[in-house]
């Protein structure tokens, strides 16, 4: 399998050396916003915001008035992030403490729960740790101010919504409008998969926001060298295709489709379950003390370590113990779930996250990427493989298999930008010739940013902001079409960024605009520093990098690399599907117009022995292609349904 996206890193070490205080490179710039009231953190898996939580709480404790601390996490497991740590060996002036009383993450009963959560608030303890969950229910029965002093943590701050339908969107508003509680927000991926933002911008602009990317952490490791995304397409039932990608050799995660996911089969859960031991291994056995199945290859007498997490059996919390005390690699092999093991799941030796279907948003696949790229002595490589259904008339709706196919395809392009360095782009002035510094780009035309909000935007949201336009209805559409970059560039973005700052005035989002089209741009075509210039491939064209002008970037579809990207990884066959149905997709043609024209369609291939061209330069042709791509998506779809 070809990967999509190779990025090799430098080794440097950075992101894991410490300073006096003991504290890492990300948590040494969280440490220096501590005294701001309400801080949003975001970074990747595995950079350590746990620990940045912990030296900031205990600073408001010690030093700024507050008397209380409560971290709430997604679900049970991860509150083992937040338990008691030494941190004064590594320098610092006092350490996280907790009384094992008020981890409630580990009790089951609710109303124990509750009671412990309202006891907390009125005696003299000053860390307590909790899920989303009890927070949601206990934040039912106390009132606002009963938050006045204390640090509120939440993990995984991408579960909020800005929704009147998301309780604890509401919480965290209530206890900002009601209270003189401080606020600290972590997330590994600041995007949502569905339409709703996660703070209101006027909410999100009281936030001072520390973002420190996959390109930092990666780069600033010891020993993990690479990291490769790959996308393989299969046809017919996942079970069939899964061997190609399955490498026994290296330490997986496999990921299987949801139930009434259209990747799913038809089988039992714990059957498809059976069918990868089978793929794995000719038998195996369960180990009741442990939870863990081993299986065993009789070609080489190997026996794997396998846990399920996909059967909520008795066993599963064995599993789950065995999983937390794992201490060497030989301890586990492969690791099979379906919505478990994605968000704060940490299991160091970790090389594979493979994972079959289309996953709802990038902030899926950034959780399920980091399950492989903890850094670990031996450990050089990481691979994100995604296994996903082609679109296939006879199995399934085209248009929806279509869709599916280009988001993920989406994503895997905006997940590049990702891991790719970051650019500073400035404003060429007249008469400067002086050379372009490393990683620099001036640009005659390009506006500066003049106000605070627009500053921090392009310093701390450009990635969400390209998030939210990728996975457009309407900019999907546009990939393989022949649509005018500028109308992408100067019509379509500009929609997306209205609409998520509507109080900005159309300097500052015309800044934003710009800014957002030259980062994606730059990113997404061929650099040469030594000769000054830069390629870009649908354009035929080499730049020199001292002439960039915005009005030369205008000219560009910062998003052509994505439709590149599914030309070259999938056959003529499935490229032609995917290429008719986004010329349907941009159509006007209905079925009255496909009626009335279909004889012209007829008459046109009789006379001129082809099939009419929609690249044609006549638009009666143009139009007879369309009338004819919709009659054959119709058609299949018409199959489909009986």
């Amino acid at each position: 399998m070809t990967n999509l996206i190779d990025v090799k890193y430098n080794q440097t070490g950075k992101s894991k050396h410490t300073n006096s205080l003991g504290m890492r490179e990300m948590q040494q710039r969280v440490y220096e916003k501590r005294d701001n009231k309400y801080i949003l953190l975001k970074a990747p898996p595995a950079s350590g915001k746990s620990r940045a939580l912990m030296f900031v709480a205990l600073d408001k404790l010690l030093h700024q008035g507050l008397k209380k601390v409560i971290v709430a996490v997604p679900e049970k497991s991860i509150g083992g992030s937040f338990l008691t740590t030494n941190l004064s060996d590594g320098g610092f002036e006092s350490d996280w403490e907790i009384d094992e009383k008020y981890n409630l993450c580990t009790i089951e009963s609710n109303e124990k729960k509750g009671t412990i959560f309202k006891e907390f608030l009125t005696n003299d303890k000053k860390i307590l740790v909790c899920t989303h969950s009890t927070l949601r229910g206990a934040f039912e029965t106390i009132d606002d101010k009963k938050f006045d002093d204390i640090l509120l943590a939440i993990d995984e701050f991408h579960h909020l919504s800005a929704s009147d339908d998301n309780v604890l969107g509401n919480v965290m508003r209530n206890i900002i409008a009601n209270s003189s509680a401080h606020i600290f927000a972590m997330t590994g991926s600041y995007f949502r998969g569905d339409s709703h933002p996660i703070l209101l911008a006027e909410t999100e602009e009281l936030f001072t926001k520390v973002t420190y990317n996959y390109y930092e952490q990666l780069n600033g490791y010891e020993y993990l060298q690479t990291l490769g995304i790959g996308y393989h397409f299969y046809q017919g039932k996942y079970l069939e295709s899964i061997d190609e990608v399955l490498d026994t050799d290296k330490k997986t995660i496999i990921h299987i489709p949801h139930t009434n996911s259209r990747e799913s089969t038809d089988f039992d859960k714990c059957d498809e379950v059976g069918y990868i031991l089978g793929l794995i291994g000719d038998s195996w056995e369960d180990d009741k003390e442990t939870g863990i199945i081993k299986v065993t290859r009789k070609s080489d007498g190997r026996v794997f370590k396998v846990a399920d997490l996909v059967d909520d059996n008795a066993n599963r919390d064995a599993t789950q113990k065995y999983l937390r005390d794992i201490k060497q690699a030989d301890d586990m092999d492969i690791i099979i779930a379906m919505g478990m093991a994605q968000e704060g799941f940490d299991w160091v030796y970790c090389e594979h996250a493979l994972t079959v279907g289309y996953r709802a948003s990038l902030t899926q696949i950034v959780q399920i990427i980091g399950r492989a790229t903890r850094d670990n002595k031996g450990k050089d490589h990481a691979q994100f493989t995604n296994l996903i259904s082609v679109p296939d008339a006879t199995d399934q709706s085209v248009q929806d298999a279509t869709n599916d196919m280009l988001k993920a395809i989406t994503a895997s392009l905006l997940m590049e930008q990702v891991l790719a360095p970051n650019f500073k782009f400035k404003t060429k002035l007249p008469n400067d010739d002086t050379p372009n510094k490393a990683g620099e780009f001036k640009i005659k035309g390009l506006k500066e940013p003049t106000t605070k909000r627009v500053k921090d935007i392009l310093a701390e949201d450009l990635v969400e902001l390209k998030e939210k336009i990728i996975s457009d209805a309407t900019v999907e559409k546009t990939l393989g079409a022949d649509i005018s970059p500028e109308v992408i560039n100067k019509s379509l973005i500009p929609k997306i960024i209205e609409e998520s700052y509507p109080n900005y005035i159309d300097e500052e989002k015309e800044v934003i605009r710009q800014h957002l089209v030259v980062d994606s741009v730059l990113k997404s075509v061929d650099i040469d520093m030594k000769k000054n210039q830069i390629f870009v491939k649908n354009t035929g064209k080499f730049i020199n990098i001292d002439d960039l002008h915005i009005d030369l970037i205008d000219q560009i579809n910062p998003f052509q690399k994505a439709y590149e990207i599914l030309s070259k990884s999938i056959d003529k066959k499935v490229l032609k599907l995917i290429q008719d149905n986004i010329d349907v997709n941009r159509s006007t043609i209905d079925e009255v117009k496909a009626e009335f024209y279909w004889k012209d369609v007829n008459k046109f291939v009789k006379e001129k022995g082809r099939e009419p061209d929609k690249n044609s330069k006549d638009e009666v042709e143009k139009n007879l292609a369309e009338v004819l791509a919709f009659v054959r998506l119709f058609k299949r779809k018409q199959k489909n349904d009986r």
